[in-house]
């Protein structure tokens, strides 16, 4: 009986592993350009998360060309990602961890 709790309890660890985890997407893709509380080549997440929404944020990873205007920049550095909705979703929500802190 043991054996099968351990068996069920291994297969749902990796069911909900697969998960994506924002902080992991960060390290991933973001990092290089954003820091969570300190302006680096792009704007910190504190400052992206006092302005933006989560659909917002998830707009401008998917298509930061056709966004950057409608955001009142005057151009975009930032790389087009190709994030899957999941992935986006998980970053954005990372990010608005960061409003008020």
């Amino acid at each position: 009986m043991k054996k099968y709790i351990f068996i069920f309890l291994g297969f749902t660890t990796f069911l909900f592993s697969n998960e994506a985890d924002g902080h992991s997407v960060f390290q991933k893709y973001c990092w290089g350009c954003h820091h969570q509380t300190s302006e680096a080549f792009g704007p910190s997440f504190k400052e992206i998360a006092s302005k933006r929404s989560v659909d917002e944020i998830k707009a401008y990873i998917a298509a930061p060309e056709g966004m950057y205007e409608a955001f009142g920049y005057k151009r975009t550095v930032m790389t087009k990602l190709n994030l899957s909705e999941e992935e986006r979703d998980a970053v954005a929500r990372y990010i608005l961890s960061y409003k008020g802190k």
